[in-house]
């Protein structure tokens, strides 16, 4: 059966009076086994408490452990959440666990399942050691590489981002990051007017055209989505049913991307998988943080969607 690998990091979001498991790959994987899709995370966690709460998570959620690297002397990954005046504020640690994933036991990992896609960001390829495991990674198989760009202020440089978009089939960004493209590959500055429909088309067209991509997908948040295909095929989603209410989008692009590549495992056509993903998008702003405490949050998407 076909199976979602998901790299990169596993972390503990410490809010001082509690700790919440998080991170990109860890909130799409943990996404994936909510449906009963397989797949399959390689991260790697220390032996620490907070490396025990993710294996807790782990098990909670039925998720393959088999890509869960354990390192007996780097700490499982952090993110210091501290609050001020203005909300939160989310401090990256660095030297953590994730930044070390082993080489020869993911490979061994990714040997085990029958690989239909490859999701990585780019925060895990801060560090040689992960970014060369990555790689490795992605030249072991001919599964899709679906590239979440989730830039993290200070967590980066242009040529990670560069060697990423060459690396990828599928890349998925926001409106932020999406004009970070521009001003590097296209000439496109923030502080020049703003572009019309023809102009983002093109350019977007011409991203496409570079990093010789399947398509490059941009989330608009509650505005929905647009897909621009190799093929000069462009898909908008502005229809979506909004969510009751927003207590915040944290997670959403998480969310989103989910449901992508489950739609692509499941056979959806392009259309319902870009409308089903914004929809489970907006639900997940419409609870707190990145992912659903209670497995009970998908009973409703499961019933709709099917499962397995």
């Amino acid at each position: 059966m076909s199976t979602t690998v998901v790299y990169g990091e596993a972390l503990v979001d410490d809010f001082l009076n509690e700790q919440v498991v998080g991170g990109a790959p860890f909130n799409v994987a943990r996404h994936l086994a909510a449906f009963m899709s397989p797949q399959l995370a390689i991260t790697r966690i220390g032996d620490d408490r907070n490396g025990a709460i993710v294996r807790a998570e782990f098990e909670r959620f039925a998720m393959s452990d088999a890509g869960l690297q354990f390192d007996p002397i780097e700490e499982t990954g952090r993110v210091v959440v501290e609050r001020n005046m203005r909300g939160h504020r989310f401090v990256i640690l660095p030297g953590q666990a994730y930044d070390y994933i082993n080489p020869e036991q993911a490979l061994g990992a990714l040997e085990s399942v029958q690989a239909s896609a490859i999701y990585f960001g780019t925060l895990a390829q801060r560090c040689p050691r992960s970014r060369d495991t990555l790689y490795a990674l992605l030249d072991a198989s001919n599964a899709t590489r679906y590239l979440d760009l989730n830039l993290r202020e200070g967590q980066f440089d242009e040529r990670c981002v560069f060697h990423s978009l060459h690396a990828a089939d599928i890349v998925k960004v926001n409106e932020e990051e999406l004009q970070s493209l521009f001003a590097w590959y296209v000439d496109i500055h923030p502080s020049e007017p703003p572009l019309d429909g023809d102009e983002v088309r093109a350019a977007c067209a011409v991203l496409v055209q570079i990093f010789g991509l399947e398509a490059l997908i941009v989330t608009l948040g509650h505005r929905g989505s647009v897909y621009f295909g190799a093929d000069g095929e462009v898909i908008v989603h502005r229809d979506n049913p909004p969510p009751p209410f927003v207590i915040d989008s944290v997670g959403a692009g998480d969310a989103f991307s989910a449901l992508f590549l489950l739609g692509r495992v499941r056979g959806w056509a392009l259309e319902t998988t870009l409308s089903r993903a914004n929809e489970f998008a907006g639900a997940v702003c419409a609870i707190p943080g990145a992912i659903p405490r209670s497995l009970g949050f998908y009973d409703k998407w499961v019933a709709r969607w099917g499962s397995g």
